[in-house]
């Protein structure tokens, strides 16, 4: 069966989440994405693992279902009892090796509850899991992955968002050049990456180490609505068991990615977001890595990063023989946002969010499924054209760097007041 994974997220008792993100929400609001399956994120913090066992029950083998008396009104009308939860976390080890301080932030997946407190009891024995939601401990990413691996060899390890300056496992400023300089000789049990925001497969298919490792989005949500952002399509068995091991084969079941478009993303460029400095890596390279502005060195980006540890003969626009497909989109709220002329959290956005799901069915349906003729007749013109440009990629953005997002621009001006005075905008 085809469907859709978001399997890295976090809970209301991660830092700078939204309080929103509790289990309820999580199940309707992946519901009105279009998610089958969404990790729970966080499962380390006690007190989440607490309302996971509470309020949670079995579905399929290594899933899990909210449990009828927590649905809504809501939650009924979008069918939130089909969303499936697995077992997920993230941790960010920081540590030293080679004589250098490494910041490596890692996904773990469990295929029970029972191992995954296996997995909590050895990890509270060497830092406080209670601290936060996505725990800081001072333990090697090998280690963490032995803890893993000893508590069951279904527990699985995905490197986050490698790419990321601070916390990713290749990232300019703590990380390593490759996944066995720091997994060493347990390396062949780590048999994905994760993309990031600020990068995508063609970006990572580069990489001649990362040839034999399947490449997987997910969100890293801090919110609702940021769910589904970036999100891995499967087309295997609903279960625990099977998601993986379509992960581990990178087989016909992995069937490919949604991405953001990587210039979005908050590391895509170098530079300094207090010195307004946004640099490709030539111009680094040019300014020999020291801001114009204030004379310290800049924030290396995930372009730089990859051009660093590329193969010289895969340039940009290298084709990878068995990379999966993939699909960049901007999330739709944003996409009617930029159509109306509003902010994305403003009332008439989600007023037309609701609508349009309402009539789809989900997010996902609107963004890749619906056919052109479908999207003019059931959207606002301007709505319709903007999923219609971001499919072609007809859009312009602004490269992020530093910490800042990238700014998307999909109409100008006089576009969005011609499409505005068509007939049917509202």
């Amino acid at each position: 069966m085809r469907f859709v994974a978001d399997l890295e997220i976090h809970s209301k008792y991660a830092r700078a989440v939204s309080p929103q993100m509790v289990l309820e929400n999580l199940a309707l609001w992946a519901a009105k994405k279009g998610i089958t399956v969404l990790g729970t994120g966080d499962f380390s913090h006690p007190r989440w693992m607490k309302e996971i066992k509470e309020k949670l029950e079995p579905a399929e083998l290594g899933l899990f279902r909210l449990k009828k008396e927590y649905l809504s009104g809501d939650a009924h009308k979008h069918n939130a009892l089909n969303t499936r939860f697995l077992l997920s976390g993230e941790i960010s080890c920081i540590y030293s090796k080679g004589g250098r301080v490494r910041r490596v932030h890692n996904l773990v997946y469990a295929p029970s509850i029972e191992v995954a407190e296996r997995v909590n009891v050895q990890l509270s024995l060497i830092g406080n899991i209670a601290s936060d939601g996505r725990p800081i401990i001072g333990i090697d990413s090998k280690v963490l992955l032995k803890i893993l691996l000893d508590a069951s060899p279904e527990c699985v390890l995905v490197p986050a968002h490698v790419w990321t300056p601070h916390f990713g496992v290749f990232g300019s400023a703590s990380g390593f050049d490759s996944l066995k300089e720091c997994f060493e000789e347990l390396e062949p049990h780590v048999f994905a990456i994760e993309t990031g925001l600020s990068s995508d497969p063609p970006m990572n298919w580069r990489i001649p180490f990362l040839d034999n490792k399947a490449i997987i989005s997910s969100s890293d949500s801090h919110s609702l609505p940021r769910i589904g952002r970036e999100a891995t399509i499967f087309d295997s068995e609903i279960s625990y068991t099977g998601i993986m091991e379509a992960i581990k084969t990178r087989d016909k079941r992995f069937v490919g990615t949604v991405e953001f478009f990587p210039e979005e993303g908050k590391y895509h460029y170098d530079g300094h977001r207090d010195c307004k400095v946004s640099w490709k890596p030539e111009e680094t390279k040019k300014n020999k890595g020291i801001c114009s502005v204030c004379g310290r060195k800049v924030t290396v980006g995930v372009m730089a990063r990859i051009d660093a540890l590329a193969d010289p003969k895969r340039p940009e626009g290298f084709k990878s023989a068995s990379g999966k497909p993939y699909w960049s989109f901007v999330p739709f709220d944003e996409v009617i946002g930029e159509a109306l002329g509003v902010g994305k959290q403003s009332k008439a956005v989600w007023q037309a969010y609701e609508e349009a799901v309402e009539r789809f069915g989900s997010e996902f349906a609107i963004l890749m499924d619906a056919t052109e003729s479908d999207l003019r007749a059931g959207l606002a013109p301007a709505v319709a054209e903007g999923v219609i440009r971001i499919r072609e990629r007809k859009i312009h953005i602004e490269p992020g760097y530093d910490g800042e997002y990238g700014k998307i621009k999909i109409f100008n001006e006089s576009e969005r007041d011609e499409l505005a005075a068509q007939k049917g905008l509202f």
